[in-house]
């Protein structure tokens, strides 16, 4: 009878510790981006502020303060705010999958596993679903790292950004600024 009552209690306590989420560490994360102007000028852009979470079955969602962009100039961060995200009527960016977690379970401590998935991104009033590319290495039991294997290329005019890409060339007095954004990020996340 104690045997009972101990087996129940471990198979509680480890269904407990599987339902505990998986929580992205944005300070050891980053998200990036690359604008490209004049034709070969391209920048290395990033957000500061972001949060994401996978739950027991799988599910991911990353959410991107887009007013915290950084460009490591200062008027330009705060046109992109205004005139490129809108951040008043748009602040975020969101993208969600599914993982597959006995993939995630079968990659060994220190191992890495390729993985495709199918992601929903939603930015400026406008969803689109893409396939992305990642590669997941498992750090410990308890920590996993998501990189994007290849570059994520977002269309702004899938976005209806076109038109604050227009008025930023503008304000600059730029030739032109690339409407093809590859997005790249590293996403530390633990138990």
């Amino acid at each position: 009878m104690n045997k009972l009552i101990i087996g129940m209690l471990l198979c509680a306590i480890g269904a407990t510790a599987s339902a505990t989420p998986w929580i992205v560490d944005s300070k050891n994360s980053n998200v990036n981006f690359i604008s490209t102007k004049k034709v070969n000028v391209a920048e290395v852009h990033s957000f500061n502020s972001f949060s994401g979470k996978m739950d027991d079955s799988g599910k991911f969602i990353l959410t991107i303060e887009l007013a915290s962009v950084w460009t490591n100039i200062e008027i330009r961060d705060t046109r992109m705010k205004e005139l490129l995200f809108e951040v008043g009527m748009y602040p975020t960016l969101s993208l969600s999958s599914s993982i597959d977690l006995a993939k995630v379970a079968a990659i060994p401590i220190g191992g890495t596993s390729v993985m495709d998935v199918s992601a929903e991104l939603e930015m400026h009033g406008t969803k689109q679903t893409m396939p992305i590319t990642v590669t997941v290495a498992k750090l410990s039991e308890k920590q996993l790292l998501v990189v994007s294997t290849q570059a994520i290329i977002v269309n702004a005019a899938n976005f209806g950004l076109s038109a604050g890409i227009e008025k930023l060339r503008e304000i600059a007095g730029l030739t032109s600024i690339s409407q093809s954004v590859p997005v790249t990020f590293v996403l530390n996340l633990s138990q």
